[in-house]
C-alpha cells in the first residue's frame, strides 16, 4: 500500500506561496510512489479553541485526515518570526492520536530573509506530539522573488523543496523513538487537558 502524505497547509491567502510551496513537496511524494492530499485550511470551519469545545466546525474532519495519514507535512508563512495562527489554531484542535509516531516534514515561507525560527518552533510542537521529525526541513526566504508563474524558480530551492516530499515517504515507516520529555508532559493532546 502506498504511503499516504497529507500536507496542511498554514496559510489562507488565495495567492499562498506556502500552498505553492507544498504542492511541489506533494508532486515529489507522488513522484517517489506515494500518494498525497492537501489540507486546505480556507476550506476548514475551525474557530478558535475553546479547550470546551474541542469538537467544534470542522475539528474531527480535520483530525480524522490526519489520523489516516502516513505522514504528514505542516506548512507556513512565517508571520513576525514565528509560525502561522491559522497553523496554531488547527495544530491545538489535535491530540496524540494525529501525530504519535508519525513522520512529520516541515517547511515554512517568509517575506524576508530568515524564516526558520518558525521551524524551530514547529519541530518543539511536533516533539510535544511525539512525532518523529524529518532532519531536513525547508525554509523558502524572499518567497515573493522566488516564485514565477506558480513555480520555483531557483533549481536549488525547488531541489530542496523535493526532497523533502520525498524524504517525507522515504521515512515515514522508521521506528519511533521512545516517547520525548516533551510529550510526557503535554497533558493537553491526552484525553483529559489539565485546563
Amino acid at each position: 500500500m502506498p504511503t499516504h502524505v497529507v500536507a496542511v497547509c498554514g496559510s489562507l491567502r488565495e495567492r499562498s506561496y506556502t500552498r505553492l510551496s507544498l504542492q511541489r513537496a506533494l508532486e515529489a511524494v507522488e513522484e517517489t510512489g506515494g500518494t498525497a492530499e492537501l489540507v486546505d485550511l480556507r476550506e476548514y470551519d475551525l474557530p478558535t479553541l475553546n479547550a470546551d469545545e474541542r469538537t467544534a466546525g470542522d475539528a474531527e474532519p480535520l483530525r480524522r485526515t490526519l489520523r489516516e495519514a502516513d505522514a504528514v507535512l505542516l506548512g507556513t508563512p512565517v508571520y513576525h518570526g514565528s509560525y502561522s495562527g491559522v497553523l496554531k489554531n488547527a495544530l491545538d484542535y489535535c491530540r496524540f492520536d494525529e501525530f504519535e509516531g508519525k513522520t512529520v516534514g516541515l517547511l515554512a515561507v517568509a517575506g524576508g530573509a530568515f524564516p526558520v525560527t518558525a521551524l524551530d518552533q514547529l519541530r518543539s510542537v511536533c516533539r510535544a506530539f511525539n512525532a518523529w521529525v524529518l532532519p531536513h526541513q525547508v525554509a523558502v526566504p524572499r518567497a515573493s522573488g522566488a516564485f514565477e508563474d506558480g513555480e520555483l524558480v531557483d533549481e536549488r530551492l525547488d531541489s530542496r523543496v523535493a526532497t523533502l516530499g520525498r524524504r517525507v515517504v522515504e521515512y515515514a515507516t522508521i521506528e519511533p523513538d521512545p516517547p520525548t520529555f516533551e510529550s510526557d508532559q503535554n497533558v493537553g493532546a491526552g484525553e483529559r487537558s489539565a485546563e
